[in-house]
């Protein structure tokens, strides 16, 4: 978490830019779910996504982290917390919100972790109650962030996409590959998902030891982005 551990560095300053790109992409209806995913494993969704979210939570906004991605959930090993329960939980139990959300050591930055990994994770996904969890999850916070699977390995991240904002890829530099790539964009098109960015990870910039991340806004401008490790 170097935007929470080192806020002046060159990759959370990063990290602040993607912020800021953007909430100045949805001025007139700001973004209240956000989806990042990847084409394939190993490009670092994760970690973007909690930086992204310590970014957007030292800004002043009430930011949920919520790990869907219930095959290799990584954010509780992120924040440090326990994944005993979680989504999981929410979507088979009867179990309110308040019971499994945890608190991070971000200020204004909650977490709900996947909760324990179960077998039929897309029917879980896709399921009535997590359409109707959202919506109670929004009521709370000002932006909901989800983590999800690579969207070419399962289907989890196209179940989800037509129920958020906007969507964020996530590419690894040397490690994705155009198909895959044109795959990913293919089987979110096809949720209707609308992708608001690109963010490309693993990039060394003016010969730093840093890895930096590019975001592509919907006008596909380019401006340098933050930096981060593995999924």
């Amino acid at each position: 978490m170097i935007t929470h551990h080192n806020p002046k560095s060159p990759v959370a300053e990063a990290y602040r830019t993607l912020r800021t790109n953007i909430t100045f992409s949805a001025l007139d209806k700001p973004f209240r779910t956000l989806m990042v995913t990847s084409a394939g494993p190993e490009e670092g969704k994760s970690t973007t996504l909690a930086n992204l979210a310590i970014a957007m939570a030292q800004a002043g906004s009430r930011i949920l982290v919520v790990d869907c991605d219930l095959r290799k959930p990584l954010q509780h090993k992120i924040f440090s917390l326990s994944n005993r329960q979680g989504v999981t939980n929410l979507l088979v139990e009867n179990l309110d919100a308040e019971q499994v959300i945890q608190s991070s050591v971000v200020p204004n930055l909650d977490v709900l972790t996947s909760g324990p990994i179960p077998p039929n994770p897309s029917e879980l996904l896709g399921s009535k109650r997590m359409q109707s969890l959202l919506p109670r999850l929004v009521e709370r916070y000002d932006c909901v962030l989800l983590d999800t699977p690579p969207a070419v390995a399962v289907t989890d991240a196209a179940v989800l996409a037509p129920h958020v904002d906007g969507v964020i890829l996530v590419i690894r530099a040397g490690v994705a590959k155009i198909e895959m790539l044109k795959e990913a964009k293919s089987l979110l098109d096809n949720a209707n998902a609308r992708i608001i960015g690109t963010v490309l990870n693993g990039v060394k910039y003016d010969g730093d030891d840093y890895q930096y991340y590019y975001y592509y806004g919907e006008r596909k401008k380019r401006k340098p982005k933050p930096g981060g490790q593995d999924d």
